[in-house]
Parts: structure tokens; sequence; C-alpha cells
């Protein structure tokens, strides 16, 4: 089955695209730019998203549901946030459709259906949310109030690619309000800290942590988090963000609160969210030219079983086996499937569950039976152990730990090996086009500057890291003074 994909070293965006079909995760739909998650890719993202909703609520967040259409005139009201967005917006106009006159079976807009105000398709939520808060809070007694949202939302791309980019999306996003600026800072930094942890421990893939730029914050925001990501094609992917909202939102919504002394006065708010664009991600950093390979943690299916047989009776064997050992797997929350089709072969059934990342295989023939023993194959690594039947499930369970750890530790060596100090503008250009990666650069701090790069290397400032030390030196492109060094990448 695999053997129909092109390589990443050929062209890894067709590679991307290939494998995302393929593997059975997504495919483009009827609607343009939108896309059909497949149930073996949803499976990955409920895995995602009860893992990120157990964090959240024990961080003390509740979940709600807003509204998907926003008022034109309150998606106005916070001026730098609608602006950020006009691009990407949907709008309805019209409420209703009749029939043409002109053309018997066709629909068109009845033009007496014209709403009194247009409606946005939420391509955020922060408008409506706000919106709503300002009912919510009266008191200080009403705060910290922190809400998550599971949802969808559009922004109307051009350009789109499955996960990565498209039309409709689904995520989650957090809105919160608090009574002190350093309350509402701690909050942003801590759902940061969330999905570094979730992206590293649970996807096995490395971040780096950092701060935004003015010119790349999110619309709205006075400084906005991020985890940035390496994927093997040398490009960086922005894997959350979490931003502080100052009392931006507070003041174009007026929601105040009264303080302990009774006096009013603005609240201080944060919104942060990840997406479906963590499939993306997944993909992008651990799979191979054989197809996905996804940590135990997140895989729908972490070990799959299958039986070599000729006959019946051979079958009937192998599965009283096989179904005493998937009664032990289970016990102990291990994931299994029994591929015991009829309608295909072994082979066929090792390239699709290699394809489609499985984590383990077990393969169980009569000589095996015999012997007392099985195959055991990991994906990560593409190499077999036989294993005795008193050992398999101890096995099995220590080596989904192990891959989950290796597949991490792979995606750091590599990361780590692509983070290149660079200290001209020539060196700057070779890097990027020779090696990718994260460029350690030193910039003079000004949009402009910033813009000029972007405009003649199309990379961007990822991040100013977080734990970058201050160093004085020049800027890449201008000479001019600065005192650290920032991270710039092509991105997705």
């Amino acid at each position: 089955m695999s053997k129909n994909l092109t390589s990443r070293s050929e062209d890894y965006s067709k590679w991307y695209n290939e494998l995302v079909v393929k593997a059975d995760l997504a495919e483009n739909s009827g609607v343009r730019g939108c896309m059909v998650i497949k149930p073996y890719g949803y499976a990955i993202w409920e895995k995602m998203q009860a893992e990120l909703d157990k964090k959240f609520k024990e961080t003390g967040h509740e979940n709600a549901y807003f509204p998907l259409f926003v008022p034109k005139s309150m998606f106005e009201a916070e001026e730098k946030n609608a602006e950020g967005f006009a691009k990407e917006c949907a709008i309805v106009t019209h409420y209703r459709l009749k029939t043409d006159a002109d053309r018997p079976g066709k629909l068109m807009v009845d033009p007496e259906a014209k709403l009194e105000e247009e409606l946005i398709v939420r391509p955020t939520s922060e408008a409506i949310i706000w919106s709503t808060y300002k009912g919510w809070i009266q008191s200080y007694r009403d705060l910290p109030l922190k809400i998550n949202q599971w949802a969808n939302v559009v922004r109307w791309e051009m350009r789109t690619r499955l996960f990565l980019r498209t039309a409709e999306f689904l995520w989650q996003e957090g809105h919160t309000a608090h009574t002190t600026k350093q309350e509402a800072l701690e909050e942003t930094i801590q759902m940061m800290n969330v999905y570094a942890d979730f992206a590293q421990n649970f996807m096995a893939i490395p971040v780096i942590k950092g701060v935004k730029t003015e010119t790349e914050r999110f619309a709205g925001a006075d400084e906005t988090y991020c985890i940035e990501a390496l994927m093997q094609d040398g490009k960086a992917l922005q894997a959350g963000t979490s931003h502080f909202l100052g009392q931006n939102f507070a003041n174009a919504f007026d929601v105040k609160f009264a303080n302990k002394e009774g006096k009013q006065e603005y609240v201080w708010g944060t919104s942060w969210g990840v997406s479906t664009r963590l499939m993306g991600a997944l993909v992008m950093t651990h799979s191979d030219d054989k197809g996905l390979v996804l940590p135990p943690n997140l895989a729908p299916i972490q070990v799959v079983i299958v039986p070599v047989f000729k006959t019946d009776e051979e079958l009937d064997a192998i599965t009283l086996v096989v179904n005493e050992l998937m009664s032990q797997f289970k016990g102990l929350n291990i994931s299994v499937k029994f591929d015991h089709r009829t309608t295909q072969k072994p082979g066929f059934k090792f390239a699709e569950w290699e394809l489609k990342g499985v984590p383990v295989r077990i393969a169980v023939g009569p000589r095996d039976l015999e012997n007392g023993t099985f195959e055991v194959a990991r994906r990560d690594e593409l190499t077999k152990e036989v294993v005795t039947q008193e050992n398999i499930v101890a096995y099995v369970a220590s080596l989904l730990k192990e891959i989950q750890n290796n597949l991490f530790q792979k995606s750091l060596d590599y990361r780590d090996n692509h983070i290149t100090e660079v200290n001209s503008f020539e060196e700057f250009k070779e890097v990027l086009e020779n090696k990718g990666g994260f460029l350690a650069a030193h910039w003079d701090g000004t949009p402009e500057t910033e813009e000029k790069i972007k405009e003649l290397t199309k990379a961007t400032i990822r991040c100013i890291p977080l734990n970058q030390a201050v160093e004085e030196g020049k800027c890449v492109l201008t000479g001019n003074h600065s005192t650290r060094r920032v991270l710039f990448a092509k991105a997705y």
C-alpha cells in the first residue's frame, strides 16, 4: 500500500497531502477549502481533545458553548481584532431562499429577506464571549471566570491544505476574566505551559516557548505567548498560542466589576487556543515514507494483531490464544485490534497498519503457537523481535513507553540540530536555503526590519524565546544594536 507514497525527499508537500488521504485521516470535501475528517483521523483528534479537556478542568476551567454568528456591530467593537480578521470573514446577509421564476427547480436569494444587521461567521469568539461576560460579571466575587469552548470556526483562506489551513476547522478556545493584570498574565503563561506539556509528553513533539513580536501578535492582544515546533522539512509550525488581552476587550464591551472597596474597574482578560492544525503537526513531525508514525499516547489502536493462517482450523486455534491476550492488554488500558479479516492476506494487512502508524504489530501463525512465541514489530524503528508467550504482555507495555520516548528524543535531536546561530545576512540566507530550521539571529526590534527580512527571504520571526539570555549584538540585516537573538524560520 505505502509503495504509492511520494517520498519526503522528492516532494515533501506532496508526501504530506498523499499521506493524510491514504492513511484515512481526512479528505477534501465538496465545499471549497473545507475538509471531511474521517473516523480514523477523528479518533486521533478525540484523544487529543480528551487529554486537553482533562488538563483544562484540572486548571479550573469549565466548558460552555457560544453562538456561531456574531452581529457585525459587535464584531467591530474591538477595533484591532476586527481589522485583524476582516479579510478572512464570511458574512451572512440573507435568511431565506426562494424559487427562481426564470429557472425552474433552482433557488435564489430572496431580496426581501435581507438581514437588518449582517452576521459574521465566527473566525474567533472574543466578541460574542466578551459581550456575554458583561452580563455575567458584576463583582470581584464573580472572578476569575474561566471558560473553554470546543467549537468550529471559519476563516476564508484562499490557499488551503488538509489540517494545516482550511476554511473551517475545529478547535478549542479558552476565554478568562480576572481582577488583576498579574493574575491574567499568570493565566496566559500557565495555559502556554499546558500546551507545551501536552505537545511534548502526549504528542512527542518538542516545542520552544516564546513571545510573538508585535507584528505577529494576535489582533487585540497586548502580548501573545506561543509554542513553536519544527517539522521534518525544516519549516516551523505554530502549535498553540495564549494571549494576554489586557483590558482591551473589557473596554470595548464595557465589562467592569466592583472591587472589594466597591469601586468599578475593568476586568483583565486572556484567550488561548489550539486547533486541528495539531493533526498536521503530528503527521509532519514523526511520519516516514512508509506512512504515519503515531506516538502510542495518541494512537487510536496501539497494538494490532495479525493472524497468519491457511485454514479455518488454524485461525480458530490462533483466535483462542489471541482472545486471551487481548483481554490482558485491555486490562492494562492498551487499545488493541485483532485483524482477522479473511478478505486480505497478511502482507496487505502489514502494509496497511504500517501506513496507518499503529505503534506495535504482533504476528502469530501455527508455528508460533507450537513454539509459544509471537513476532513483534515496532513501527518507529521498523524492527522485529520474537517474544515468548509468557513475556508478551509486559514486553509490549514496556515497548509502548519506549516508542513514546524514542519518538520525542528523535524529534528533539532533529530540532536541536536545526537551531543555527547566524551573524550576517549572507549567512542567514545561506542557512535558510540549504539547511532550514530555526535561525537564531539578532534583530533590531523594529517592525520595518522584520517586514524587510520577510519580504527578502519569506522567513518570519517565530518567537522571542522565553529562555533566551541577554546578548549584545548587531541586527543581522541593518547592523543596528540588538540585545538578544530571536528565532526566524519559514513556517506553515
